[in-house]
């Protein structure tokens, strides 16, 4: 089954699915360490007599001691309670003794297995990135440890502290039992079935979460591309969606989180209040005054602690691990908290069939240059010196124009003034004759296209990536660019142009040469490329841009090799005091920087 974007819908993962993924590999890691187990238990035991012998002791010291008029015998059995209460220090030293045979095991096991899944996928999708790597072989595997030394802490003492009350309870008088055993499991089974619901809240509320940082992480980075696409509007819907989507989430836990409250209540607090109301019946059936505070000191020191923690530990800790483990159990790469995986929200694009960016046709005024900069000063700051000082600019419609320099230079930024994506510090900057510093989004679009370094596809199909900057595109028209860039071989692997598209499946070459295409189909007449054929091999990078200059109107070129610069009508040189420019041969006798470009270009060729 495939969902409507085209991906292969999968199951979601409750709970139940991750005990059963969980399981196996959680029972061999135990009878490994049998040993361990069985001194755990042993300190145990010794936990459970601690805790009968306090409850016993206060009942008899009231019975046989201080109601009997026998002093002696009272502070004897307070003795007794007491050392109860003294030898719960070297029990519980015992306990965490054996706790770090279990745990940190655990933890070498779970590293190992974060960094084969992270080197697993690295393999399969040489393209993609796991970000999530680091979180899992630091921050989720620490969860893991601590979550399953506090269960294992919990559940043990829960177990043998609940036996040792229980028992005590028993041996003080079996009608004791009647009144505090029916609330204290009407609680825990209120309590155990909210454990499936909420681990799937808690897996939702992971999903929604990790999600929107992801969305707010991209958007940061791509700022710069998001404005020259003209796509603020799906940016911000994408992020209103992901806090919606986080918000309703976290009222799904907040309503599991007050029934398991509830729960609590019932069985922490009402064996209390029953066993109060239901002392002149106790006493009727001949409890004694000893066993009566007897039973309230296994309520209050043994037996509703233990229950409150146990409770604790596996509302917040229990589901956690559960969620976190089911990370490193699973098979996908970017598993979501529903099974599916997580869609990306398009930065470059709108995957939408009728989302359309407004791009009207806007021809350029015959008389007009293509660009012209008139006395442009710009810096990559207001205190810094100027990386472009008083640059005077005139690209002329259908020119062919490569810009060239060293790393920093100010090439980016020229690129940037053009596209309208800064102001200059002075000058203007027009395109098609119109004053660029200031305009819309989609009045930019309408005169350039910018096909930055960092090429971005989005989530839907090849046709909408390919059409996405003119939706009206032909058949035709598609098939014409893709041949001309030497697309046609991509397309046809990925399936077609109605075939589902996933960027982490495409390497950074691929991606830019569905770009390059899409920046073919676009009407704009003037096309900016800032190294947009960089992860190109030289002959796909000739292709393109040939085919790009083959194309009605202005190509601007930042050159990535200088071959680029060859295949250009015109050449800007810029080295930080004056631009020059001109043909290569020109260039070639005329700018020595120019000429160590070219010489350098040649010696890493050869």
């Amino acid at each position: 089954m495939t969902s409507p974007d085209g991906r292969r819908a999968t199951k979601p993962r409750g709970t139940s699915g991750t005990l059963h993924r969980i399981g196996p590999p959680a029972r061999r890691f135990l009878a490994e360490r049998k040993a361990v187990l069985a001194r755990l238990a042993a300190w145990s035991v010794a936990e459970s007599a601690q805790t009968f012998l306090v409850g016993y002791g206060v009942a008899q010291a009231v019975d046989r001691g201080f109601l009997a008029g026998d002093t002696l015998t009272g502070l004897g059995w307070l003795g007794v309670a007491a050392v109860g209460v003294v030898l719960g220090a070297p029990v519980i030293r015992g306990v965490f003794a054996q706790l770090a045979g279990l745990t940190e095991p655990l933890r070498d096991r779970l590293v190992r297995r974060a960094v084969d899944q992270s080197l697993s996928r690295a393999l399969a999708r040489p393209a993609g990135k796991d970000r999530a790597a680091v979180s899992r072989i630091t921050n989720q595997v620490e969860m893991v440890r601590d979550s399953f030394a506090g269960l294992v802490l919990t559940l043990r003492s829960f177990v043998f502290t609940a036996a040792g009350a229980l028992v005590g309870l028993f041996s003080l008088d079996p009608a004791l039992l009647v009144v505090v055993v029916p609330p204290l499991a009407a609680g825990l089974a209120l309590f155990l079935v909210t454990l499936r619901p909420m681990a799937a809240a808690q897996r939702r509320a992971l999903d929604a979460d990790e999600a929107l940082g992801e969305h707010a992480a991209r958007t940061r980075g791509d700022l710069r591309d998001i404005t020259a696409c003209g796509t603020q509007p799906e940016a911000a819907r994408n992020g209103t969606r992901l806090v919606a989507r986080a918000a309703a989430t976290s009222r799904v836990l907040a309503r599991w989180a007050a029934v398991r409250t509830l729960a609590l209540g019932v069985a922490g607090q009402l064996p209390v209040l029953l066993l109060l109301v239901a002392v002149p019946w106790l006493r009727g059936r001949g409890v004694t005054t000893g066993g009566l505070l007897g039973a309230f000191t296994y309520l209050a020191q043994a037996l509703l602690p233990a229950l409150h923690t146990l409770m604790t530990a596996i509302g917040a800790a229990g589901t956690r691990l559960l969620v976190v483990l089911d990370r490193f159990t699973g098979t996908d790469a970017r598993p979501s908290l529903t099974g599916a995986t997580t869609p990306r929200a398009p930065l470059s694009g709108r995957a939408g069939p009728r989302a359309r960016l407004p791009l009207p046709s806007v021809p350029p005024p015959r008389q007009a240059p293509a660009v012209e900069l008139c006395g442009v000063t710009a810096g990559y700051s207001a205190r810094a010196e100027p990386v472009l000082d008083a640059l005077d600019l005139r690209v002329e419609e259908g020119e062919h124009l490569a810009v060239v320099g060293p790393s920093g230079i100010g090439k980016s930024t020229l690129v940037r003034l053009i596209a309208g994506m800064r102001a200059p510090g002075s000058g203007t900057v027009r395109v098609a004759g119109q004053t660029v510093t200031g305009r819309g989004a989609a009045e930019l679009a309408a005169l350039r296209v910018l096909v930055p370094q960092q090429a971005y596809v989005f989530t839907g199909t090849v046709r909408d990536n390919l059409t996405y900057l003119r939706r009206d595109a032909s058949p035709d028209d598609i098939g014409a660019a893709v041949r001309d860039l030497g697309a046609a071989p991509l397309v046809e692997r990925l399936g077609g142009l109605a075939a589902p598209l996933r960027p982490d499946h495409l390497s950074q070459g691929e991606r830019q040469l569905i770009v390059l295409v899409r920046a073919h189909l676009s009407t704009a007449r003037l096309l900016l490329l800032d190294e947009a054929t960089c992860h190109l091999d030289a002959a796909s990078e000739a292709r393109a841009e040939e085919a790009l200059g083959r194309r009605p109107g202005t190509l601007l070129v930042v050159a990535h090799r200088m071959s680029s610069a060859v295949r250009a009508d015109r050449i800007l040189v810029l080295d930080g005091v004056r631009a020059a420019h001109g043909s290569h041969r020109e260039l070639l006798e005329g700018s020595p920087l120019y000429r160590d470009l070219v010489g350098h270009w040649h010696r890493n060729r050869g």
